[in-house]
């Protein structure tokens, strides 16, 4: 009964496969294995973009600051949800790594609107040389929150960024789970709506521990591959990202898994509904936020169950609705989602 977080289960049988597969003999170091031209190659296919620059790296920390680094310059602002995972998750690592570009936060949901990204736009590069100039916009697909953009939103978020000539990253720490909960392509869901750079996450999905950063425009190539050196994470053997992300494109594997994940969050919210819980957000993909008795979450503490409070503690009055954050992955099983179930 683990539902702490996506990435703390276990690394699929397949990816493991492709690992010991991958540790046979030799290969040339810092991404010029043949693995990695593989990997560039399916993601290019995937995303339906064959002049793609694509890069991987251990990290999504990693991945979301250096790409957004590539995008903006020192004296910007970078535009994003106050819940982010680049605000909130990620120790001024943008802030680090982009040479000092501040974070301006949009609105207080987890999910930017339009409008309210265009007036806090427009309200920046106000003040000449002594105030941040406008820089990229990021967006969270699937949001902290477990909320979902559709391909409108996505559009009309990325039509107001090209109305002031600004960039579009997409934080993509769970781009499969958005993807396959959308039924739609990746293409569809990245550049043809507007982004420009994509932060492909695997560790969420079963993957031990990679991510790609994918640029639409190879004109950012040449500059992230400095940035990725120079902020130390360059992987000298670098083969044992590349098998990593082979065998995820492999076979769909990367659907499969998200897909799983997926299906195990609903039938956990479908059984968790039906026994009267609160949602403060509705699923959409793999995360759940809900609130039941308290005497439920000590109960379900007691039998080894593992998931975050969101908001209070286990100490308290036993009756009051207590939120917690729920999250599946590929490997929850059915008979682990129906004990925690029954438990409560």
């Amino acid at each position: 009964m683990f539902f702490a977080s996506d990435n703390s289960g276990p690394t699929h049988p397949e990816v493991l496969a492709g690992l010991a597969e991958a540790n046979k003999g030799y290969a040339m170091a810092y991404g010029a294995d043949a693995l990695m031209e593989e990997v560039r190659t399916r993601i290019r296919g995937v995303f339906e973009a064959p002049d793609a620059a694509v890069f991987l790296v251990a990290t999504g920390t990693a991945a979301n600051s250096l790409a957004l680094a590539t995008l903006s310059r020192p004296f910007q602002t970078i535009f994003c949800s106050p819940v982010a995972h680049i605000h909130e998750d990620e120790c001024n690592a943008p802030e680090f790594y982009t040479g000092g570009a501040k974070l301006t936060l949009v609105a207080d949901g987890d999910k930017m609107t339009p409008a309210a990204l265009e007036a806090t736009i427009a309200g920046e590069q106000t003040r000449g040389v002594h105030g941040p100039q406008r820089g990229p916009v990021s967006i969270t697909q699937v949001t902290e929150r477990g909320s979902v953009y559709s391909l409108p939103e996505l559009k009309a978020l990325c039509d107001v960024a090209k109305s002031f000539d600004l960039p579009v990253h997409l934080d993509g720490a769970r781009f499969a789970n958005a993807m396959v909960a959308l039924e739609c392509t990746a293409a569809e869901m990245t550049w043809k709506q507007g982004v420009d750079a994509v932060s492909f996450g695997g560790t969420k999905n079963g993957l031990m521990g990679v991510e790609a950063v994918i640029f639409f425009d190879p004109a950012h190539a040449w500059e992230f591959e400095l940035r990725r050196k120079r902020g130390a994470h360059l992987f000298s053997k670098h083969r044992y990202l590349s098998a990593q992300m082979a065998a995820y494109l492999r076979d769909d594997l990367w659907l499969r898994a998200a897909r799983a994940a997926n299906a195990n969050a609903a039938r956990l919210a479908e059984g968790l509904r039906a026994k009267g819980a609160d949602f403060l957000h509705e699923p959409q993909a793999n995360m759940i936020f809900a609130a039941f008795p308290r005497a439920k979450h000590r109960d379900l503490f007691e039998k080894g169950a593992a998931y975050h409070l969101w908001g209070g503690t286990i100490e308290g009055d036993p009756d009051e609705m207590l939120a917690c954050r729920l999250v599946c992955d590929w490997s929850i099983t059915a008979d682990q989602i129906d004990q925690f179930l029954d438990l409560i």
